[in-house]
């Protein structure tokens, strides 16, 4: 138990607030064993970043979180063929596997298997090897891709069995058809079949870049599949393996519930998105389309909105909000779950209101409107509370910079030098309230 409480010390110096930290201790510990998380890690990862992978996987345990891993070895399995003057082929994405590529995935994948196994065992941390046994599949395309399987079973028994002794159960992306011939599957497919037919509550898969990058190399923070997904698959920059695995993340959340989601972060993050408000890596999520309305209220749903205002803020808007403010652009989502609004405050444009829902803010519903926000408008100011500690400290993560008086703390991001920014937080600091009474959450 102690051990468990220093453990737990440890993460909060590291992550943030002991709240955040027991309020999702208390929500997985809910959740039934089995469907905790699915967690899909590359070859990559087992190559370079065993020692953050067994850090992250050993914490788990130790507080009676057994996640299910499944595991890929792609690089290691090339680097194999490589060695033995075998060329690896690749149609789509998806690796040909002739008899000898076959042949190698066996073995590379079982010693793969069991280096994660035996690096969790040295750290006192119970792990169960289950190289094959839980995927069943039928040949996919042998004459273009030879013995590549498509999944048609999941057998979760070994798993059940697993985690029920204690075990952190560590599962190959290999599949037997019934008659018993091995198959290759790509390893993002294998996740998407097993986390369909669990349907966990956290499906995470662990990359090297610690998310999905975008043109420039840098990490696309959320994905809205509903808005996003197009767009994608048209980007020249989007590769055939990131263009599957994208295509596989939404068959799998297309499957599954509207709330669910898949994390994308390196295993060195993997605390910060299991028990953080702000997450880390890339989101994705099905997700809604966002509603645009610009220069004033027509077509808005006043009562819906003024619904999710303040049940969001748990706080009433003054009388005349809708009649006085000077409308620029209203964002919401189409269930109204999610808002952010726009208005004019001077040449800059003014965030008065960034509102989603309690039971929509483990969705992801607030980093893909904050996606949106950055795509429309290059410059930005808003203010929130000196108190609000739920939200100021993924501001913190938005802004360009801030400035605090003791009431409020004015965020930006954009702004060109310094009679622009000071311009913007005079006007921030005049403005007055639009919610009836004080307390937290005024935006």
């Amino acid at each position: 138990m102690n051990d468990t409480r220093t453990l737990i010390s440890q993460l909060l110096r590291n992550l943030g607030t002991q709240r955040e930290v027991e309020q999702y201790l208390k929500q997985y510990a809910s959740v039934e064993s089995t469907k905790f998380a699915v967690i899909k890690i590359g070859g990559g990862i087992v190559r370079d970043h065993l020692d953050d992978l067994v850090s992250s996987l050993t914490f788990l345990s130790r507080v009676g979180l057994y996640p299910i891993i499944i595991h890929g070895a792609g690089e290691q399995l090339s680097e194999a063929l490589r060695m033995e003057g075998h060329q690896p082929t690749f149609v789509d994405g998806l690796r040909v596997t002739d008899a000898e590529t076959l042949r190698m995935a066996r073995k590379v994948f079982t010693r793969t298997n069991h280096q994660i196994c035996d690096a969790l065992e040295a750290q006192g941390t119970r792990a169960r090897p289950i190289p094959t046994g839980v995927f069943e599949a039928v040949k996919s395309d042998f004459d273009r891709l030879g013995y590549v399987g498509e999944v048609t079973d999941v057998d979760l028994e070994p798993i059940r069995s697993a985690i029920q002794a204690g075990d952190i159960p560590v599962l190959s992306s290999l599949a037997e058809t019934r008659d018993g011939q091995l198959l290759n599957i790509n390893a993002d497919t294998a996740t998407r079949h097993l986390a369909t037919k669990i349907e966990p509550y956290k499906i995470i898969f662990l990359t090297p870049t610690a998310g999905l990058l975008d043109a420039e190399g840098h990490i696309i923070s959320a994905i809205n599949l509903a808005e996003d997904y197009d767009t994608l698959m048209e980007a020249p920059w989007v590769s055939g393996g990131m263009r599957l695995k994208i295509q596989e993340v939404k068959a799998l959340v297309d499957a599954l519930p509207l709330q669910s989601s898949v994390a994308i972060t390196s295993p060195s993050e993997l605390p910060k998105e299991l028990f953080t408000h702000r997450g880390s890596g890339t989101l994705i999520r099905k997700g809604e389309r966002v509603l645009l309305f610009e220069g004033g209220l027509e077509g808005v749903d006043l009562g819906r909105l003024q619904n999710l205002l303040e049940s969001s803020f748990q706080r009433a808007l003054v009388d005349d909000y809708f009649e006085k403010k000077a409308f620029s652009k209203i964002y919401v989502t189409e269930s109204y779950r999610a808002t952010a609004i726009l208005t004019e405050e001077g040449p800059i444009p003014y965030l008065d209101k960034f509102a989603v829902t309690s039971k929509a803010q483990g969705e992801g519903i607030a980093a893909s409107l904050w996606e949106r926000l950055r795509k429309d408008n290059p410059k930005l100011f808003w203010r929130s509370r000196v108190e609000n500690h739920t939200i100021n400290p993924w501001y913190f993560t938005k802004s360009d910079g801030s400035l605090r008086d003791a009431r409020w703390i004015v965020f930006w991001y954009g702004l060109d030098g310094f009679d622009e920014i000071q311009a913007c937080i005079a006007r921030a600091f005049a403005m007055p309230p639009s919610l009836r009474s004080h307390g937290i959450a005024e935006g």
